[in-house]
C-alpha cells in the first residue's frame, strides 16, 4: 500500500513539474505551446522511441501503434503522469478500519 502511494506521489510530482514547464514555455511564447509526450520522449531518448515503435509494429500488433500509441504520444505529457498518479492515489488511499472495535467514552 505504501509503495503504491509513493509511486502515485512521484507521478503527480512529475506531472506538476511538466505542467509548470509547459505553462512557463507558453507564457514565454505568448501562445499555448504544449509539450507532447512523444516530443518529450524523443528529446530524452529518441533511440528507445524508435525501438519501441519497431517492436510494437513487428512483434506485437502493427495496428496497435498507429491509432492507439500515436494518439497517446500526441497528448500533453503532464496528463500522462497526473491522471495515473491520481488514480493510484485513489486506489491506495488510507482507509479506516471498519471492523476495529469502537472506543467509547465512559
Amino acid at each position: 500500500m505504501i509503495v503504491g502511494r509513493i509511486i502515485a506521489w512521484i507521478l503527480i510530482a512529475i506531472g506538476l513539474i511538466l505542467a509548470g514547464g509547459e505553462l512557463v514555455t507558453s507564457l514565454q511564447a505568448g501562445e499555448w505551446a504544449p509539450q507532447l509526450l512523444g516530443q518529450l520522449w524523443f528529446e530524452l531518448d529518441s533511440e528507445s522511441l524508435n525501438l519501441t515503435q519497431a517492436i510494437v509494429q513487428r512483434y506485437l500488433l502493427p495496428e496497435l501503434w498507429d491509432p492507439v500509441i500515436v494518439t497517446i504520444l500526441l497528448w500533453p505529457a503532464w496528463v500522462i503522469f497526473l491522471v495515473p498518479g491520481f488514480i493510484l492515489l485513489l486506489i491506495f488511499r488510507k482507509r479506516s478500519n471498519r471492523y476495529a472495535p469502537k472506543k467509547y467514552l465512559d
